[in-house]
């Protein structure tokens, strides 16, 4: 599988403060990829260095496979990013405004323009001026902006922020669709785990500028499912029983002589009746679910997230 980012002990230093400590993050071609953490983690000092806009105090970044300080021009030419709110000319149209990047960048592809609109759904009001948009639109003329060059990798710094929940939704939808239909690798940092769990394949997780934990979200659901818990007073005789009468073979025996069952969910009272049947005394049943918030406050040592 291609590599499309990869950091080496990244580090930034300010004075006698490390905003980002030697972090090494993987980013795979194609993916969908969520920085997570709390505002001020240093996931925005992070951007910046990996886009060369400040340099980094120790480490490395290789970005398709080369590292940046080596072949900046060019590494840069394949990648799009919002980085903070975007900027515009809000007197001019998004068109003049997109003109007048796609000038600075050097877009002479016929049509880039109008196919940047599109891809936002920008497209339906070309004399509407930018600065009676509203900060979800603003938000898509900035995404707008930077794919005129037919980006590789998108990198996008807290793209919901400020938005409402219909700015949300619209957002998710098009980084979903950048996604799949263009193959584009997608980079996102947000400090708001609803809004990017929907979203990601994989997740970094940063706290005070480390790096705590990257994994797949595939396997972070496969921590955090919905579960039937029944504390017993004989776990193996009722382990026994589940297997037999229910041929129950998802679950999981804890401390306390609790059981977790992660199948038959919504049977708990037939179950229930089944265990007391065969005399096992059930002092508590609920149904639980691991819930990610959960799982990210322990991990960040108490604190939330959002």
């Amino acid at each position: 599988m291609e590599t499309i980012i990869k950091t080496m002990n990244l580090t930034k230093v300010y004075g006698k403060q490390k905003s980002v400590d030697s972090l090494n993050l993987t980013v795979n071609k194609g993916d969908i990829y969520g920085f997570l953490g709390r505002n001020g983690a240093g996931k925005t000092t992070t951007i910046r260095m990996l886009l060369g806009l400040i340099k980094p105090s120790f480490g490395e970044v290789e970005l398709f496979g080369e590292k940046l300080e080596k072949n900046k021009k060019q590494i840069l030419r394949r990648i799009g990013s919002i980085v903070e709110v975007p900027g515009f000319y809000e007197n001019l149209t998004a068109k003049e405004n997109l003109l007048i990047n796609a000038k600075i960048m050097g877009v002479h592809k016929k049509h880039a323009i109008e196919e940047a609109l599109e891809i936002v759904s920008l497209q339906k009001e070309p004399k509407k001026l930018v600065g009676n948009y509203s900060l979800g639109m603003k938000q898509r003329l900035g995404i707008a902006r930077a794919l005129l060059h037919y980006p590789e990798l998108l990198v996008l710094d807290e793209p919901t922020n400020g938005l409402d929940p219909i700015g949300i939704k619209e957002m998710r939808k098009l980084i979903k669709t950048l996604a799949t239909e263009r193959n584009m690798t997608i980079f996102i940092s947000s400090h708001i785990l609803s809004e990017v769990e929907q979203l990601v394949d994989c997740m970094g997780i940063i706290h005070e500028g480390k790096l705590l934990e990257e994994v797949s979200f595939e396997q972070l659901r496969k921590r955090n499912r919905k579960y039937m818990e029944f504390q017993v007073n004989d776990e193996n005789k009722t382990a026994l029983l589940l297997e037999k009468e229910f041929e129950i073979k998802d679950y999981e025996v804890h401390d306390d002589a609790i059981i977790r069952i992660y199948s038959h969910l919504g049977m708990q009272g037939k179950i229930n009746t089944m265990l007391i049947a065969h005399q096992i005394e059930v002092t508590k049943l609920t149904m639980s679910e691991d819930r990610l918030e959960e799982y990210f406050t322990k991990l960040v040592g108490g604190g939330t997230i959002g």
